[in-house]
């Protein structure tokens, strides 16, 4: 049984997503004999090493054939097994675009997908790897849940709450090697229900994934200059927590959404749904990808490049305000 203590969540943090999700799947194979990994040649850098080892037989890699481990998961899914697929983002979405739509969507197959270094983490390998757009395909597709953790912690909650559930779900890993942490102790994760991580008066900072850490370093800052910040952590996509952002959108100046992902399509896009429904609203910005591809480079160059460091996300919104 996996314990949430001081010295587990600062490891799961040094190792990064792929180490916490292969702390996830140990303990997933360890309670339901059911779960199987499939891999697409990533085994190590997934996170799998130690489940490898722990339990060869359960391991499947398909080598660089994603389309491919999409429908073996299906069939396998459709024997009464868990598959928890592993690989890029932008290999299990964008790539495998008709196998998921098919496989997953349509037969409501319980296949768990999890889609490593999404955004920037795997930015110095070209456009090819930042998967910017996934969250923009993922959610248009009937009857899949779709997870964006805020860090490590939230990651292995995540991984573990979705292996209990009969729904196909997409869970997307952002953030580097060395994941800051948002959750330095245990906490209450439901699959739809976003958590406040802090209240404040005047901006909402509705953040998702790596951009949950940017986000209160934002509100930090913020509040040096006399600027009250709540910072929302909107961990489900899909389903979306209507009643948190409705109550934000009630109490609160300004609402910011900040995301790793193209402002199209994603975050952004899901709040702006759920408010224009609602009626007259608060003012909404969008902190994101400005719908373009990064140049290659490292993380942090990346990041500051599409204005996503905590300094920056400050001054947009006071411009705002």
């Amino acid at each position: 049984m996996i314990e949430y203590n001081k010295r587990n969540i600062r490891t799961w943090s040094l190792l990064g997503p792929s180490g916490a999700h292969g702390t996830a799947a140990i303990e997933l194979a360890e309670t339901n004999p059911n779960v199987l990994m499939l891999t697409a040649d990533l085994c190590f850098f997934s996170g799998l090493e130690r489940f490898k080892s722990a339990f060869p037989d359960r391991l499947y890699n398909f080598g660089i054939a994603e389309q491919n481990m999409i429908g073996a998961a299906a069939g396998l899914a459709k024997e009464g097994f868990i598959p928890v697929v592993n690989t890029y983002a932008s290999f299990c979405t964008s790539r495998c675009a008709d196998q998921v739509r098919v496989n997953m969507s349509y037969m409501k197959l319980p296949v768990k997908l999890i889609g490593l270094t999404a955004g920037y983490a795997a930015g110095v390998l070209g456009a090819t790897h930042m998967s910017v757009e996934d969250l923009a395909f993922m959610r248009a597709l009937p009857n899949i849940t779709v997870i964006s953790p805020a860090d490590c912690t939230e990651i292995i909650k995540a991984v573990i709450a979705s292996a209990e559930t009969p729904d196909p779900t997409y869970i997307r890993l952002t953030g580097p090697q060395n994941t800051p942490i948002v959750y330095k102790e245990d906490y209450d994760f439901q699959i739809g229900k976003a958590v406040t991580i802090q209240e404040g008066e005047d901006v909402c900072i509705i953040a998702t994934g790596s951009m949950v850490y940017h986000a209160m370093q934002t509100a930090k800052l913020l509040e040096t200059e006399g600027i009250s910040c709540t910072v929302l952590n909107m961990h489900t996509i899909k389903p979306l927590d209507v009643d948190a952002i409705m109550e934000a959108n009630e109490k609160h100046k300004l609402l910011v959404t900040a995301e790793e992902h193209n402002i199209i399509g994603g975050l952004y896009s899901a709040v702006s749904e759920v408010l224009c429904r609602g009626g007259i609203h608060t003012p909404v910005l969008p902190i994101g990808i400005n719908d373009f591809f990064a140049h290659s480079g490292s993380y942090p160059y990346q990041m500051r490049e599409s204005g996503l460091s905590a300094d920056l996300m400050k001054e947009e919104i006071i411009k705002k305000l």
